[in-house]
């Protein structure tokens, strides 16, 4: 009979399981939302039409940005490519208060509203300053210097743009991902697959924007184009709103801080007390007990943090007043999330390398096919920021392959459900860049040799190469990066998560150009020739390519060694079902990392 009673309880639980969702998120009415009406791929697409047509925006944008400072801004090499990479960065590091904002306040939908409106008068008044007679660039068809009122407003637009940016991007994509459930095994597995084919969505419309929209930019005109991507973001901004019933919602937890300076503050209360024999003597809230998040279990680094979970005179009448505070005891939970956020740094610091590769493709490359032949026949020219097309095919290509054969196939081989962890796929996609660098380098010393020696322009297509791999490179470590940072990171702060990742490239941006400044002085130091002149033909791209390839192939070797130390989360599952026939069985899983 009591047997039966738990098979019955246990059939209960999986029905419960499979019927409602019950991660903590809501629905769009505030209750617990039903699996088969609400979440999963049926939301996760409204989620990436927006992404979609927000890439389209930005980098028809940021492809063309080097080719419109330099040709109706009027600036030079140097600084056109400094400000390109300001922007870049200031783009990239904006998420890091979109994504605190989301998770603390607003909530992910919430922001993603808001930032897409911020979005669209950015690109209201970047459309606008070519069209009212006040602000465009010239009196004339031709001028030497645009007016003043112009470049204010072309500043204005495009960070309010980044503005835009630094809320849609780590909400929208967090939230896409919450639309699935970790503790169940078949979203689990569509979790997975969710961030291949965001990149693969995401890649569309980039790569629709250095087609379509760069080539309206440079042969009908940049308010032509402004319209196009106005209208775009408006109507995708409707389709995002058609799906509001179907979404899966979080609330936000307030400030995702507080408890990680509480643990530090409990720790550093109780170090002299001695270390637990036992890790169950540590303070830890029953799954009833905790409803914001997933439990996680004790892992041994950073040990001397476990001390804040540390009960104080078990047994006697002041614990229940200890347990109150949470400024002098921590749970379990609250100092495994601090130990992930304080294991993540490294891996940030030593991805930044790869950062600075990547940004080399929507600057320094296109200014190359700027100068290159790009001519495909007789007559049609092919605009230089559509090289970057390149990328996002291979891009394209390279995420298919991983996804629909790779993946599959390591699965067999590895037994890991993503058939590689995490930070192998970062890694491999790391030595990618490295081999970018280097192609990088011989085709620019190739091309100032051909120049020289002939006095003729070489072809374009001779950068295909460098474009190509760093689209494979791209789709290791890019989405590998998205999906580290999501997956890791505390459960209340995963819009963080996004930005942690999106702060790589903007903080790369920012040292690219530091690297650039130290590079072109020392050069000048020694030999007295400028690696960055006014122009390409007057400068040593190829020199600085080598520079950024030895502290690439430098930095990957500190990043295996950080990354073979990693410690991965660990879950502690509140129901993991394996349905084996009649019998239906319950198992709590505690360790979780052979799975990342």
């Amino acid at each position: 009979m009591e047997h039966n009673k738990i098979d019955t309880e246990f059939q209960d639980s999986y029905n419960d399981q499979q019927k409602w969702v019950l991660d903590s998120s809501l629905d769009s009415r505030g209750e617990i939302p039903v699996r088969a009406r609400t979440g999963a791929w049926r939301a996760a697409l409204f989620i990436i039409a927006i992404e979609f047509s927000e890439r389209l925006s930005y980098f028809g944008i940021a492809t063309s940005l080097v080719v419109y400072f330099t040709t109706i801004l009027h600036q030079d090499l140097k600084m056109a490519v400094r400000n390109a990479n300001y922007w870049s960065g200031v783009t990239t590091l904006m998420p890091l208060l979109g994504g605190f904002v989301a998770d603390a306040y607003l909530g992910r939908y919430a922001t993603v509203l808001l930032a897409t409106i911020i979005y669209l008068m950015g690109l209201i008044l970047l459309t606008l300053s070519w069209f009212i007679p006040g602000l465009k660039p010239c009196h004339e068809e031709m001028c030497i210097e645009p007016r003043k009122a112009h470049e204010i407003a072309f500043f204005i637009a495009i960070y309010l743009i980044s503005i835009g940016t630094g809320g849609h991007k780590p909400s929208l994509e967090s939230f896409g991902a919450d639309q699935f459930e970790d503790d169940h095994p078949e979203e689990r597995k569509m979790k997975m697959s969710y961030f291949n084919w965001w990149s693969a969505g995401l890649c569309a419309g980039v790569l629709t924007a250095v087609t379509v929209i760069v080539y309206i930019e440079d042969r009908i005109g940049w308010g032509v184009a402004g319209i196009i991507l106005t209208v775009v973001m408006a109507t995708s901004l409707l389709i995002f709103l058609i799906g509001t019933p179907f979404y899966r919602y979080r609330a936000p937890s307030g400030s995702p801080l507080t408890p990680m300076l509480q643990v530090f503050v409990a720790a550093i209360a109780k170090r002299h007390l001695p270390y637990p024999s036992d890790t169950s003597l540590f303070h830890e809230l029953s799954r009833e007990e905790y409803t914001k998040g997933r439990l996680l279990s004790s892992t041994n680094n950073l040990k001397f943090l476990d001390k804040a979970a540390i009960i104080k005179n078990r047994g006697s009448e002041n614990v229940m007043a200890e347990k109150e505070s949470p400024w002098k005891l921590a749970t379990v939970t609250k100092v495994e999330e601090l130990k992930l956020l304080i294991n993540m740094i490294p891996i940030w610091f030593f991805t930044l390398a790869f950062g600075i590769c990547a940004t080399q493709s929507s600057t320094f490359f296109i200014k190359q096919a700027i100068v290159m032949d790009r001519h495909i026949g007789h007559n049609f020219i092919i605009p230089p920021s559509s090289t970057f097309a390149l990328v996002a095919l291979s891009m394209i290509i390279s995420l298919t392959v991983y996804e629909r054969l790779l993946v599959p196939l390591l699965r067999r081989v590895t037994r890991n459900e993503r058939g590689i962890s995490i930070l192998k796929r970062i890694g491999i996609g790391m030595v990618f860049s490295l081999i970018t660098m280097i192609i990088a380098a011989l085709i620019e010393r190739k091309r100032l040799d051909y120049t020289k020696h002939h006095h003729m322009v070489m072809s374009a297509l001779w950068l295909a190469p460098q474009f190509i791999v760093i689209g494979i490179a791209d789709a290791l470590t890019l989405v590998g990066l998205q999906e580290y940072f999501y997956d890791q990171v505390p459960d209340s702060m995963r819009s963080l998560g996004i930005a942690f990742y999106l702060s790589v490239i903007g903080a790369a941006s920012f040292v690219n150009n530091l690297l650039m400044t130290v590079s072109d002085r020392l050069a000048e130091a020694i030999s007295g020739k400028s690696w960055f002149g006014k122009d390409l033909n007057s400068s040593r791209l190829d020199r600085f390519y080598w520079m950024l390839a030895a502290l690439t192939a430098v930095n990957i070797c500190f990043f295996v060694i950080v990354a073979k130390r990693y410690t991965y989360k660990s879950v502690q599952s509140s129901v993991a079902v394996a349905d084996g026939g009649d019998d239906v069985e319950m198992a709590s899983v505690a360790n979780t990392s052979k799975y990342t």
